[in-house]
């Protein structure tokens, strides 16, 4: 945290992953000054599949959405989701969406609840899909990958979303952004700032800061 500060990070949203944590990260946020959100990871479906009830202090539905990798049918994984969505909409709060390799089936899913209020973070679809999200209503956010020698069709999506659809994240512990390896951290998203910036040619960080705040996250 204090490297975080000293890097001027103003704001750290943590997404719950699934109930056994949301105890503790109520508590953790309360001691950091974090803001959190509470849902149930498409990860932790194998082990649970429980919406929250008690949204005291969550300022976001979610970590949810639909994961190509995990072990649970894809019917299963809407089931899920949709019943995350109907939360975000009668709780008035944005969700976070988790989307990977498993597009199609997200698009479809999403496209019943649109339009939608929230992100679809560490975006990995293709550029082709980003007019979709965003006309859905959602902000794209993007994570260390952007910062990787062999980083492609992220850099092509980065350079398709509106301005005012833009989100950054860290997505600690995973996904540490260029030169680092590892573990990531929030002290590195200025990294992640800083090449969203160079692929796009103009300065992000106050535009960056005001999407998160429009959200609720800041």
């Amino acid at each position: 945290m204090a490297r975080a500060r000293a890097a001027g990070v103003l704001g750290i949203v943590v997404p719950a992953v699934e109930e056994s944590g949301w105890a503790r990260l109520r508590a953790l946020s309360a001691a950091y000054g974090w803001r959190f959100a509470l849902g149930t990871h498409p990860h932790a479906l194998p082990r649970s599949r429980v919406v929250p009830t008690d949204l005291a202090g969550a300022c976001a539905i979610g970590e949810c959405g639909l994961d190509g990798g995990v072990p649970v049918p894809m019917d299963e994984q809407v089931r899920v989701l949709d019943a995350h969505l109907a939360l975000a909409r009668e709780a008035g709060l944005p969700v976070l969406l988790h989307g990977y390799r498993a597009h199609g089936a997200l698009v479809a899913a999403l496209r019943r609840w649109a339009p939608l209020r929230g992100v679809l973070h560490s975006y990995s679809g293709g550029p082709e899909l980003v007019s979709t999200y965003v006309s859905f209503g959602l902000h794209l956010s993007f994570a260390g990958p952007i910062t990787w020698a062999n980083a492609r069709k992220p850099l092509e999506a980065l350079r398709r979303v509106p301005r005012e659809r833009l989100l950054v994240e860290t997505d600690a512990p995973d996904q540490c952004p260029a030169p680092h390896r590892g573990r990531s951290e929030p002290a590195m998203l200025p990294l992640v700032v800083a090449a969203m910036e160079r692929v796009r040619g103009e300065p992000l960080a106050e535009a960056l800061t005001a999407n998160a705040r429009a959200l609720g996250f800041g």
